[in-house]
């Protein structure tokens, strides 16, 4: 009876929690915009002028003989989704505070607004990569991916890393907010050019290589392209360093939000 009692007891409690988040995630895709199909439309236009803009930019520097033959079209998506996917996971997760109002209320609390900024921005990026994958395939350039399973793996680990930092720098935060807006801003600048989205792993000297190895991202969108295309194996990225990255990071910042939440004060927030 107990071991029923406390199945039941743990079940409920998944379930309110999974209700919470998912109307904080409806909350939060509709708190800038009045309409779900807004934010999307937003979020569709946004990533479809990242394409444009790194489909001509690769084109006028003469960067495209560096590309994997087969689609262009699908070789530069591949880089771009994984890098907005990544970005976007990062700001979600930021962007939340030890202070947050919402945090007042009984049933909300830190990880759930965690779980939910996470889970909106891998919403809102999914539907936006079906929409313009459809409208690339179907008005621009047909194109097939070789491995769809490793492909949505690759995009995960891209989510998954961008939780991660996010969640470091979530923690860190309470204690050099001006600080940290500066790191923000420079490792997502330091992503423009190091996530690897403009050029193969396979095509980099050795010499520049540890430039880009450090990061997740890189790993990621090599691997995401060694599962687009047919013709191309990515053998110097590694698809466990992500998972690792992940892990640890995780933990850490897990550590460091639990003792951010215990000792910050609301008056930190109020004097900024």
């Amino acid at each position: 009876m107990k071991a029923s009692s406390s199945f039941s007891n743990t079940f409920m409690g998944l379930f309110e929690f999974s209700t919470l988040v998912y109307h904080t995630v409806v909350n939060n895709v509709r708190k800038s915009k009045r309409s779900a199909v807004q934010a999307l439309l937003l979020e569709v236009l946004q990533a479809s002028m990242m394409v444009i803009f790194f489909y001509f930019m690769i084109q006028f520097l003469g960067m495209r003989s560096f590309a994997v033959r087969g689609s262009f079209v699908l070789y530069v998506m591949s880089g771009v989704f994984l890098y907005m996917t990544h970005n976007k996971s990062i700001s979600a997760v930021s962007s939340g505070s030890a202070t947050n109002p919402m945090l007042k209320h009984a049933p909300i609390t830190t990880l759930m607004m965690i779980v939910s900024g996470a889970l909106t921005a891998l919403y809102i990026q999914v539907l936006a990569i079906i929409v313009i994958a459809f409208i690339a395939n179907v008005l621009i350039d047909p194109f097939t991916v070789y491995n769809l399973k490793l492909m949505a793996l690759c995009l995960l680990l891209a989510w998954g890393s961008g939780i991660a930092i996010g969640l470091v720098f979530l923690s860190v935060n309470p204690y050099m907010p001006e600080t940290m807006k500066v790191v923000n801003k420079v490792y997502l600048r330091a992503n423009m050019i190091f996530s690897g989205k403009m050029v193969l792993a396979n095509t980099i000297p050795s010499y520049t290589l540890p430039y880009f190895t450090w990061n997740p991202l890189f790993h990621t969108i090599d691997q995401a392209r060694g599962a687009a295309f047919v013709n191309y194996t990515a053998h110097r990225t590694d698809l466990m360093y992500p998972v690792y990255v992940i892990c640890v990071l995780v933990v850490l910042g897990l550590m460091l939000e639990h003792w951010s939440r215990k000792y910050v004060s609301e008056s930190w927030a109020a004097g900024r």
